[in-house]
């Protein structure tokens, strides 16, 4: 730290006072259009070690950016502040020394403003606890991909990606790296898409002029990230191979930018004994060559950070399956009947994608639609796995046209049959739209509401039957008439009960909400539906299923 004088006020001899530096730690200083420091902070004394009265009127590429390639980036720093411009980047070399700097220069009136602080060396725990913690943050992709980039910029490097092995991502499958075993064959290339990337002084936006997101790129044998992801062990070099220097020919400017830097370390990414991709790391004339030191703390990124990675595409691989399930688990957009009108929702519970709710809607080729509403007990996969296999029963009994007393007890005989299969209840109505006849049978299922075109409801009171699997030797049948512009309301007991509120309440409040919901003819069905459940769920303690339908007025008679 600098000192000055102060005088005591008997005239003793002069006692030191320290000059403490910013507390931020930041060095400021300022320049000239012309690059001659006009300003010099104690914190930049402190920081660089130079007094002000050495620098002060002195072109800045004399006193501090001595090292190669240094004056060009000064040349250009004010080009940029002069335009209005902020420029970023990390310096090191020449008079800076080993240690690497981050800079800021911010446009003035008549130059720029430099903010600078020390970048690198960092205390290699802290920094690496510090990554590991941002890494653990979230489990999707590209955002982990992203937290590894900008661990590394611009701290350690100028520019950071990283790559994904392709193959793992789409069919899993795993390359290992004992000796011997590479990423691909001799001869082949690998194929890795992009997952992130950062250049040190440019936004993230900006990332595209080198390579786009989520591109896919095959590498060639003879390529340093290939050679890394082959062997499982980083690759120093100088320059672009030839290929990727042709490949970035086809982005504009890409190619200069990239041999702009003057020294690369590719890195594999290496996740329990599994290559699941490479990091590149490069930085340019302004920053010291990657060495045996640099190797060693790249590594420690590279492990932790691949374990995040792995973690993440586990992750994203049961979402995709579970998207999937979605999809071949719940029943397509129906094919409703000419004078019939039919809105559903399905609500999962909590974090499950499917439960053991189903709803169906079956046209029947008399022109009659039956509508189906199921609750295996229970929701996860158990009871999902119930729920597919009495959904596709109930769709292709229903199909075949049998009365639905017959269709409920082939399901009950079914659902006896599976082994450890949880007990599941069913409601199950045939509508003749141009009759307005309704037939209904229901196995232990809460009974079905009826909303008069006024809006008055009432719940049907009909055979409640016993629930599917307990062997019940038939199911009673009953007939109503469902004229136009009444609505038939089919539902789970999610919607109606929970541990707060009782079954009575809840069917009570279910009839309300169905009353003052569709007492306008002109409400839709869709709405009615979002509505009455937006307004029923409690807690999200079970699936919930609402099923609406109704006859259109002008159905013929």
């Amino acid at each position: 730290m600098s000192v000055e004088s102060q005088a005591t006020k008997d005239g003793e001899a002069a006692l030191p006072r320290r000059r403490e530096p910013d507390l931020a730690g930041l060095a400021t200083f300022t320049l000239d259009a012309a690059g001659r420091v006009t300003s010099w902070s104690v914190t930049a004394e402190a920081v660089f070690g130079l007094p002000a009265a050495a620098v002060s009127g002195h072109d800045v590429g004399e006193v501090l950016f001595t090292g190669p390639g240094q004056r060009e980036l000064v040349d250009q720093a004010l080009a940029e502040t002069a335009a209005g411009q902020v420029r970023s980047a990390t310096v090191a070399g020449g008079r800076l020394g080993d240690g690497r700097f981050a800079m800021r220069w911010e446009p003035l009136d008549d130059g720029a403003l430099v903010i600078a602080a020390r970048a690198w060396p960092q205390p290699a725990p802290t920094w690496l606890s510090e990554a590991a913690a941002r890494f653990g943050s979230s489990l999707d992709l590209a955002e982990t991909a992203a937290v590894v980039t900008a661990a590394a910029v611009p701290g350690f490097a100028d520019a950071a990606f990283v790559y994904a092995a392709e193959r793992l991502l789409a069919t899993d499958e795993l390359t290992s790296v004992r000796t011997g075993q590479g990423v691909a064959a001799a001869g082949r290339g690998s194929t890795v898409r992009r997952l992130a990337a950062r250049l040190a002084g440019r936004p993230a936006s900006t990332t595209s002029d080198l390579t786009l997101p989520s591109e896919v790129l095959i590498l060639g044998p003879g390529t340093p990230a290939f050679r890394a992801m082959a062997t499982g062990s980083p690759v120093l070099f100088a320059h672009i191979d030839r290929e990727t220097a042709e490949r970035l020919t086809r982005h504009p400017g890409a190619r200069e930018r990239a041999e702009s830097y003057t020294s690369y370390m590719a890195m594999p990414l290496i996740a329990r004994g599994v290559v699941v991709g490479c990091t590149i790391f490069a930085r340019g004339a302004a920053s010291p060559a990657f060495n045996p030191d640099d190797i060693a703390l790249a590594d420690e990124l590279a492990s932790r950070a691949a374990v995040c990675i792995d973690n993440a595409r586990l992750y994203d691989r049961e979402r995709r399956t579970a998207r999937a399930l979605q999809q071949g688990l719940l029943p397509s957009q129906p094919r409703v009947p000419d004078g019939l009108e039919v809105a559903q929702v399905y609500l999962p519970v909590g974090a499950s994608v499917i439960g053991g709710d189903w709803h169906d809607i079956v046209p029947q080729s008399s022109g009659r639609a039956a509508l189906i509403v199921g609750d295996a007990m229970g929701h996860g996969p158990e009871a999902a796995a119930v729920m597919v296999q009495l959904r596709t029963a109930a769709h292709t009994l229903a199909d075949l046209e049998l009365p639905p007393g017959e269709v409920l007890a082939r399901l009950d005989k079914m659902a006896a049959e599976i082994a450890s299969a949880p007990f599941a209840t069913c409601i199950y109505v045939v509508i003749d739209p141009p009759s307005g006849r309704c037939e209904i049978a229901q196995a232990g299922h809460l009974p079905a509401a009826l909303v008069q075109p006024g809006g008055e409801t009432t719940l049907l009171e009909l055979p409640p039957g016993l629930p599917l699997g307990l062997a019940a030797e038939s199911f009673q049948a009953t007939q109503i008439s469902l004229p136009p512009g009444a609505t038939l309301a089919l539902y789970t007991d999610g919607l109606v009960e929970s541990r707060t509120r009782p079954l009575d309440a809840g069917l009570t409040a279910l009839c309300d909400a169905l009353g003052a919901t569709l007492a306008s003819p002109t409400a839709t069905l869709a709405t009615a539906c979002h509505t009455i459940t937006q307004a029923l769920r409690q807690h999200g303690e079970d699936d919930i299923t609402l099923l609406l339908a109704r006859i259109r007025h002008d159905a013929s008679r």
